[in-house]
C-alpha cells in the first residue's frame, strides 16, 4: 500500500519558513533597541519617546510570536504523528535556547567577578533557574532576563498541557488566559507586594503567548472563511495597528492592566496574521527582505547583548551612543556566529542521526526549516 500523504502544513511555507515572521522580529527588537537607547549618553533627546511603551510593546510582541509559532508547530506535529513528543521538543529548545543564554550568564558573571559590573544578590541565581520574572529585586544588566524566563516556563508547562489534556481542551485554556489575565493584573494592583510583579510574573503576562497560541489554533478555520480573509485585507484592517499603538501609550495604568495590554495582545496577533497571509504585497515584501529577515533571525542574540551596553546611567564611552549600539550588534553577530549556529548545526546533526550522511534516504526525514524562536 503507499504512504499516506503527509497532512499539509498549518501555516504557509515559503523557503521552508512561515513567512513574515522574520521580519515582525525584526520591528521587535528594533523596539526594544530604541527604548534602551533613549536616555544614554549623546543618543538625540525625543521627548515624544517617553509616551510610548516601546520596550514592553516589543516584547510582547516577541511573546506572540513565540504562542504562535511554537502551538503551530506543535499542532502540525499532532497532526503528523497524533502526539506530541516533550522529548524532542525539549531536545530542539535546548540547543536553540540554552547555548546562547548560559554563555550570556557566565560573561555575566566574570564581569561581576572583574568588579566591571554590578549585578544585585540572586541575579545569577535567578537567570540560570530562569525565574527572574519572580526576582524584582535586579540589577539592570540582568533585567531583560525576565521575558526570557517567561518564555521558558512557557516552553516547559505548554507541551505538556498539549500532551496531556488534548489539543481542544489546551486550546480551552489559553482562550480562559486571555479572559482572566486581565482582572488578576487588575487584582495584583491592589496588593502592594504583588504589584512589582504585575506583567512579568507567568499568570499576569501569559495572555500574550496565550493569543498566540488562540491564533494558531483558530488559524485553519480561518484561512477557510472568506468574511475573515475580506476583512483582513479591507481598510478595517489597520484598526488593529491603531489600537495597538493607542494601547502602548495609555497613560493609565488600571487601563492597561485591564484593557490596553489585551488590545495590544490581539492587535498584534491579527498583524502577524495578516503579515503571513500577504506576504507578497508590500507590507509582505518589506517584512521578508534580507536585511529585516537577517535582523530577525539575530534578533535573540541582540536581545541577550544589547542590555550590557545600552545603559541610561552609563558614564563610560563604551555605554555612549553610536558606539554602545554598534557594540550591542557585534556581541550579537560573535554570539550568533560563534555560539548559537554551531549547536543549531549541532541539533540538525542530532536529528537527522549519526548515519545520515552516509544514508540518502534520511534527508527526507529531516526536520523542515522554520523561523527559529527564542
Amino acid at each position: 500500500m503507499p504512504a499516506a500523504a503527509a497532512p499539509p502544513p498549518r501555516v504557509p511555507r515559503v523557503d521552508g519558513r512561515i513567512p513574515s515572521l522574520d521580519g515582525l522580529r525584526a520591528l521587535s527588537i528594533g523596539l526594544v533597541l530604541l527604548a534602551h537607547l533613549t536616555g544614554t549618553q549623546r543618543f538625540p533627546v525625543i521627548p515624544e519617546l517617553g509616551h510610548w511603551h516601546l520596550g514592553d510593546l516589543g516584547v510582547r510582541v516577541f511573546f506572540v510570536i513565540s504562542g504562535f509559532l511554537i502551538t503551530t508547530l506543535l499542532l502540525e506535529e499532532v497532526d503528523r504523528t497524533g502526539t506530541v513528543s516533550l522529548s524532542k521538543f525539549y531536545a530542539r529548545r535546548f540547543f536553540r535556547i540554552f547555548p546562547a543564554f548560559y554563555f550570556f550568564c557566565a560573561v555575566l558573571f566574570l564581569l561581576e567577578w572583574r568588579h566591571v559590573i554590578t549585578l544585585h544578590r540572586g541575579d545569577l541565581i535567578a537567570a540560570v533557574t530562569y525565574t527572574v520574572n519572580y526576582h524584582h529585586d535586579r540589577a539592570w544588566y540582568a533585567g531583560h532576563l525576565w521575558s526570557l524566563s517567561v518564555e521558558e516556563q512557557f516552553y516547559l508547562l505548554w507541551p505538556a498541557l498539549l500532551l496531556w489534556a488534548g489539543v481542544r481542551r489546551s486550546l480551552k485554556v489559553a482562550m480562559l488566559a486571555v479572559l482572566v489575565a486581565p482582572s488578576l493584573r487588575l487584582a495584583m494592583g491592589f496588593w502592594p507586594e504583588l504589584r512589582p510583579g504585575i506583567g512579568e510574573t507567568f499568570p499576569s503576562v501569559a495572555d500574550a503567548l496565550a493569543t498566540g497560541c488562540v491564533l494558531a489554533g483558530l488559524r485553519p478555520w480561518l484561512a477557510r472563511s472568506e468574511r475573515w480573509q475580506r476583512l483582513l485585507r479591507s481598510r478595517l484592517f489597520w484598526l488593529a495597528p491603531l489600537a495597538v499603538a493607542l494601547a502602548a501609550r495609555n497613560p493609565s495604568a488600571k487601563l492597561d492592566w485591564l484593557i490596553g495590554q489585551t488590545l495590544m495582545n490581539v492587535g498584534i496577533a491579527v498583524i502577524i496574521e495578516r503579515a503571513i497571509c500577504s506576504h507578497g504585497e508590500l507590507l509582505g515584501r518589506l517584512l521578508n527582505s534580507r536585511p529585516l529577515v537577517f535582523i530577525g533571525t539575530m534578533s535573540y542574540s541582540l536581545y541577550l547583548w544589547q542590555q550590557l551596553f545600552l545603559f541610561r546611567r552609563g558614564t563610560s564611552e563604551l555605554q555612549s551612543f553610536p558606539l554602545n549600539l554598534v557594540l550591542a550588534v557585534l556581541a550579537a553577530l560573535a554570539s550568533y556566529y560563534l555560539v548559537e549556529k554551531p549547536f543549531l548545526r549541532l541539533r540538525a546533526w542530532f536529528e537527522r542521526g549519526p548515519n545520515a550522511a552516509r544514508d540518502p534516504s534520511s534527508a527526507t526525514a529531516s526536520t523542515p526549516s522554520v523561523n527559529p524562536v527564542r
